[in-house]
């Protein structure tokens, strides 16, 4: 199983989108500032995600939530 998965800063007002196997040790690498992208916006949250069945699945849905489109969609679905 693949996951695509929106995280939010709140302290920052940040969001970042990625793909994973595996939700939770990847939420956990976010947190401990293991992404080079992320860490000085820490503490990070998962605030929505979505199960595919491939990688290729999962990385083409991140791609749409990165763009002006996707975001649109985000904001409707994410409600903070």
């Amino acid at each position: 199983m693949y996951y695509t998965y929106v995280l939010y800063s709140r302290e920052f007002n940040k969001f970042y989108k990625g793909q994973t196997q595996d939700l939770i040790s990847r939420l956990k690498q976010h947190n401990s500032g293991e992404g080079k992208s992320t860490k000085s916006f820490i503490p990070w949250e998962i605030v929505y995600f979505e199960k595919f069945n491939s990688r290729i699945e999962a990385v083409e849905r991140e791609k749409y939530f990165k763009t002006a489109a996707g975001r649109r969609f985000l904001k409707q679905v994410v409600k903070l």
